[in-house]
């Protein structure tokens, strides 16, 4: 999770951030065209409407994509007690974009769909994130990790993806 006011780790210089991460606007990018191929396949048209809901949150966000470099994928199998520090991410996936886009995991494992709205609200509050970005870009991450699925075969969404988007849009 990119915090704001925390500097980089030493090990990685912001040039090398550059040339190792992919960024949220390619991704963006990507991932919408991959949705309007992809969205069809799935049997339930309310499922379909909500990935285009969630293409849709991304692309307001796509001209916008943040800078920053973020983990992707930060969960709490990746974090581990450390000596050097307390806490040590490891298996990073460098990508350069908005802290935002780092919320679903926290909101995904351990599912419990009665903490989805909490949980969110309270990483936006403590990391000064703004809300409105942070919900575009989560949804985003439902977009892109229900279009993983539903290229390996899926015809549905998994339940956990679809209430992280419901709620987020509020639906």
């Amino acid at each position: 999770m990119a915090v704001p006011g925390w500097p980089l780790p030493t090990f990685c210089t912001a040039s090398a951030a550059r040339t190792r991460a992919v960024s949220t606007a390619r991704w963006s990018s990507s991932v919408h065209s991959r949705s309007v191929v992809l969205a069809p396949r799935l049997a339930d048209p309310g499922e379909r409407r909500l990935l285009v809901a969630c293409a849709g949150a991304v692309r307001e966000l796509a001209g916008e994509p943040g800078d920053r470099l973020l983990h992707w994928d930060l969960h709490y199998g990746n974090v581990l007690a450390g000596e050097r520090e307390p806490w040590l991410a490891i298996d990073p996936k460098p990508l350069a974009g908005d802290p935002g886009f780092e919320l679903m995991p926290a909101l995904f494992n351990r599912w419990d769909p009665r903490r989805v709205r909490f949980r969110f609200d309270l990483m936006t509050e403590v990391l000064g994130l703004d809300r409105a970005r942070a919900r575009g870009w989560t949804l985003g991450r439902v977009l892109q990790n229900s279009l993983w699925e539903i290229a390996e075969g899926a015809r549905e969404l998994r339940v956990e993806q679809a209430e992280v988007g419901r709620q987020l849009l509020g639906w």
